[in-house]
């Protein structure tokens, strides 16, 4: 074979090698890019289905046939059991109203305005979605327990110590969640976007 045919040979099949590198690169990229966003939205509990109200997070979607897969794989991630359309909406809270972490060293308050429901349940858990062992031995509170004003306003107290009322104790973890499940409320599977001051604020008080 002469040198002739080798530098043909060469500029033959140089720009087949370049197409296949650069396709090559470009699945590389599209893959680390869908890992990437699929790491976020497990870890951070966002589909693209998700209402953001303050610091809570709800899926109206979750419970249907037509849920994104993002969100599916999240609820796999988690372990939850989405609420079906028929019986309710599940927000979850993994920050305060200011937007930082919910740390088992600060007192935390919960106050505002609940979404009309005919029985709600408040949950505290660990960020892995695990009930959180206390001295008291209470993770959470109902519509129906409760203590009110004359108003029937409320509000829940969450801290490691002791408090009067409403009090929820943040239990051995370094971190929380919070989780609110909604029965048979006004709100439905088809709504799009909720507002803050719909749903209640997560307001941090001392810290240790």
């Amino acid at each position: 074979m002469s040198v002739g045919t080798i530098i043909n040979l060469k500029a033959v099949y140089r720009p087949r090698g370049t197409i296949l590198g650069k396709f090559l690169s470009a699945l590389v990229v599209g893959t680390v890019l869908g890992l990437l966003l699929t790491f976020v939205v497990l870890e951070n509990g966002l589909g693209f289905g998700a209402i953001v109200a303050g610091p809570w997070t709800g899926w109206p979607r979750s419970g249907t046939p037509d849920v994104d897969p993002y969100t599916r794989a999240m609820l796999a991630y988690s372990g939850e059991v989405p609420l079906s359309v028929s019986e309710g909406l599940s927000f979850i809270a993994r920050r305060d109203s200011e937007g930082s972490d919910l740390y088992s060293e600060c007192d935390y308050t919960l106050q505002g305005r609940m979404p009309r429901a005919r029985f709600w349940t408040l949950t505290l858990l660990s960020p892995s979605g695990l009930p959180v062992a206390s001295k008291a031995d209470r993770h959470g509170f109902t519509s129906s327990e409760i203590l009110r004003g004359s108003d029937g306003a409320f509000q829940v107290a969450l801290s490691r110590h002791a408090r009067a009322g409403n009090w929820l104790p943040i239990g051995d973890t370094s971190k929380f969640i919070l989780v609110l499940h909604l029965y048979d409320s006004e709100l439905n599977g088809a709504m799009t976007a909720l507002d803050a001051a719909d749903m209640p604020q997560i307001v941090r008080g001392r810290c240790e």
